[in-house]
């Protein structure tokens, strides 16, 4: 039966990699994206506004890059692991650069 041949593949160990590296596709790449856009802001050397707004278009393409990650990742733990490396990353620069001018 094909559904016997399936049940394998579809067990609880493979819908938790699966569910594992969607909550990290969407809950971790929103993350990493309004942190690399904290810490865009925060060094971009030209007005407030402008720099908000140049560092929100370029977290437009952040986050989708880190969702993709998450599902190109060889495991759920390094999906989560790169999630949370990009995450640190982009927190401490947007720490160390200071509050906004």
């Amino acid at each position: 039966m094909v559904s016997g041949a399936r049940s394998g593949r579809q067990g609880w160990r493979y819908r938790a990699n699966v569910a594992a590296r969607v909550v990290a596709g969407s809950v971790g790449a929103y993350g990493v994206a309004a942190l690399f856009a904290a810490a865009l802001a925060r060094t971009l050397p030209m007005s407030r506004v402008e720099a908000v707004s140049l560092a929100t278009l370029l977290a437009f393409l952040v986050a989708p890059a880190a969702a993709v990650w998450a599902f190109l990742a060889p495991g759920p733990w390094r999906a989560w692991a790169g999630m949370l490396g990009a995450a640190l990353l982009f927190g401490a620069i947007a720490w160390f650069a200071g509050p906004p001018a």
